[in-house]
């Protein structure tokens, strides 16, 4: 399992700011090991949020994505104290999910 993901969630006015660093090796599949075997693909593939139990973002990612990936995104219709929870999944059936409270 994946370490948790490092997420902050804070409201200004009816805009909640989310940032998320997600902590991932996301391997392309393309670069190769020091015996020269080709490292397998492995990234995420699917993020989901969440505001209080309701989808506000989906994302579907491929390989170009960075190790341990950093997300950024705005909800309107936030405010302190809501829910809000990140889920990815990966292309070997790996998932995380993370949730932190609106400050």
């Amino acid at each position: 399992m994946a370490d948790p993901m490092r997420i902050r969630a804070q409201a200004a006015g009816d805009k909640v700011t989310v940032r998320a660093l997600m902590s991932h090796e996301m391997e392309t599949g393309q670069r190769k090991d020091s015996a020269g075997k080709v490292i397998p693909a492995w990234y995420i593939q699917e993020v989901e949020a969440k505001l209080n139990g309701k989808s506000v973002l989906t994302a579907e990612w491929g390989p170009s994505i960075s190790k341990n990936p950093f997300l950024q995104f705005v909800i309107k219709g936030g405010k302190a104290g809501d829910k809000v929870s990140l889920t990815w999944k990966d292309n070997k059936g790996e998932s995380r999910t993370d949730e932190a409270t609106v400050s």
